[in-house]
């Protein structure tokens, strides 16, 4: 579960910490560590523990640099999900219910929070284990603590966490890697709700979300019924709006059905609103894009990383692998978003005409935005670096 809502770095404190190779930085990340080994000594973890788990770390400003960039509150909703729940995702899930039948059936009966809920966890947060970030845990987080001013607190609170954690030998320092928050694991726990919310799934006495699928699935399943998961009930669904609409917005607050009902709202395919409890109307793309009546357990979702388009991406996916349609409204572009299959094509057209964007694996980098807002420029187009259809189409159709 990624650290969700922190605080941007103001531009003096971000300038301090791209400074931190001189001398003088150093000597004041080794103060800072001073301090942090005091706090994390009285909060119990062992000084011996504290030392080696530290030793030779140095800070890593590139958590800084992703701490300002964080894509559920930067991408646009359409980019954010045209990743996130594509056919190929689905696909991938659907293999993993068939791969960890047993393990999802036995978390789904334990917690009561329905296998494909937990799957789409598991793929938007890694997907599927395969992108569980590769941060040491105690750089990233120590960085924070010395280099964050306004989230110290956080990043100190995690990293003692950490420290536990290694202290309880329920996972292998060496295996601590993640991202830069310290969400860490196939399901992305961050260290704090690790120690509250993680649980044996495998019977083996240990919590290991890292090398162990049935403890991830079972903890996420426990944090999604300990966040007010309603079994059986539905997340949400998408609905129309009448055009005249002009009432509030948002998963909260939350009205009767009957409210949304005399606002002529129905479900997309017209048939009339059902649903257990109060729901609220999303609008992630504002008043033109799609809409949807969402429950507590859209709630349930949101509280794993705090956006609406990672709570959308959850409900969506889960769907989508119960075998229902995607999103029906049309989002407010004229440029579509790309698929991962998309973006890897567009990255091979891009090296097929001399640029640099590394390997075609369909994560769009700084060399891939750089390419696409050359393309941009000679297409006479506004240099975003973003990779939506109208570029794919230039670069098929040779024009560029």
């Amino acid at each position: 579960m990624r650290a969700s809502h922190i605080a941007f770095c103001s531009a003096a404190a971000l300038a301090f910490a791209l400074s931190a190779g001189s001398a003088s930085a150093q000597g004041s990340f080794q103060s800072c560590l001073s301090g942090l080994r005091s706090a994390a000594s009285a909060a119990g973890v062992s000084t011996s523990v504290f030392d080696s788990a530290m030793s030779g770390v140095e800070p890593d400003m590139k958590v800084i640099e992703a701490m300002n960039n964080q894509p559920e509150f930067k991408t646009p909703i359409w980019d954010y999900l045209g990743t996130l729940v594509d056919d190929e995702k689905v696909a991938e899930g659907r293999t993993m219910l068939r791969q960890y039948a047993s393990v999802f059936a036995a978390a789904e009966q334990r917690f009561g929070v329905d296998r494909h809920t937990i799957a789409a966890v598991w793929g938007v947060e890694s997907d599927f284990g395969k992108a569980r970030g590769k941060m040491p845990l105690v750089q990233a987080l120590s960085t924070g603590a010395c280099y964050a001013p306004r989230r110290n607190a956080f990043f100190r609170g995690e990293l003692i966490a950490t420290l536990k954690i290694i202290q309880r030998g329920d996972v292998r320092p060496e295996r601590l890697t993640g991202s830069w928050a310290g969400a860490f694991g196939h399901t992305q726990f961050i260290p704090s709700t690790y120690l509250r919310l993680a649980v044996d799934g495998d019977g083996d006495g240990r919590r290991d979300l890292v090398d162990s699928v049935a403890d991830a699935l079972h903890s996420t399943a426990n944090f999604m019924d300990k966040a007010g998961w309603v079994t059986g009930a539905t997340w949400g669904y998408e609905v129309r709006v009448p055009d005249g609409y002009r009432g509030p917005t948002g998963r909260n607050p939350k009205k009767p059905l009957s409210h949304w009902a005399a606002e002529g709202i129905v479900k997309y395919n017209g048939a009339r609103l059902d649903g257990t409890g109060n729901a609220g109307l999303l609008m992630p793309a504002g008043r033109e894009g799609p809409a949807f009546l969402v429950f507590k357990n859209y709630d349930a979702a949101y509280s794993y990383n705090g956006a609406d388009s990672y709570a959308l991406a959850i409900s969506l996916l889960s769907d989508r692998l119960r075998g229902k349609p995607g999103v029906q409204g049309q989002w407010p572009t004229d440029d579509l978003p790309l698929s991962r299959e998309q973006r890897r094509e567009l990255q091979r057209l891009l090296i097929a005409r001399g640029y640099n964007v590394g390997e075609p694996d369909g994560a769009v980098g700084s060399l891939t935005r750089a390419a696409i807002k050359d393309v941009e420029a000679k297409m006479g187009m506004q240099q975003t670096g973003r990779p939506g259809e109208k570029v794919l189409r230039a670069l098929k159709s040779g024009r560029v």
